[in-house]
């Protein structure tokens, strides 16, 4: 019998036969992984029968109020990327300032000298399609964002 098969018959919350409990000690016996697996569960299953955990009255309400606090906090500081708008904005200077400084490159003065004007077209077309598309997805993950603020 395989891995899977096993551990349901263990998993099992009606009580297992006989039969089953063989199968289950053999199959242990010889496949370890398996074996940590029943040795954790029974851990666990005598820490939980021993009232481990306390009783915590209200903890319930506690909890989700604090979850309810740190989801109003996370709308209003951070985007649902997980990016703030000023970080956005700072990876959008960055790959400005990156794309206009490469002209200036010593390597791409020689380029453009030999390629002549027909190099630039293919430049322009890039730094076009990435501004466009860094723009087109800082635009889409801050849409509610831009409408409440410019109200549309």
């Amino acid at each position: 019998m395989n891995c899977s098969k096993i551990m349901d018959i263990f998993y099992n919350e009606e009580p297992v036969s006989f039969p089953g409990q063989i199968q289950i000690w053999l199959h242990a016996f010889f496949c370890e992984e398996c074996a940590a697996k029943i040795e954790k569960y029974n851990t666990a299953k005598i820490i939980m029968k021993e009232d481990f955990f306390p009783a915590a009255p209200g903890l319930e309400n506690t909890i989700m109020a604090r979850l309810a606090i740190e989801e109003e906090q996370e709308d209003i500081i951070a985007t649902p990327g997980g990016i703030s708008t000023r970080g956005w904005v700072i990876a959008g200077l960055i790959i400005m300032v990156s794309l206009v400084t490469a002209f200036f490159g010593l390597d791409f003065q020689n380029l453009a000298t030999e390629s002549g004007r027909s190099f630039m077209l293919p430049m322009g077309i890039t730094i076009g399609i990435v501004l466009t598309t860094y723009g087109a997805f800082f635009i889409g993950s801050h849409l509610k964002e831009l409408t409440e603020r410019f109200g549309l």
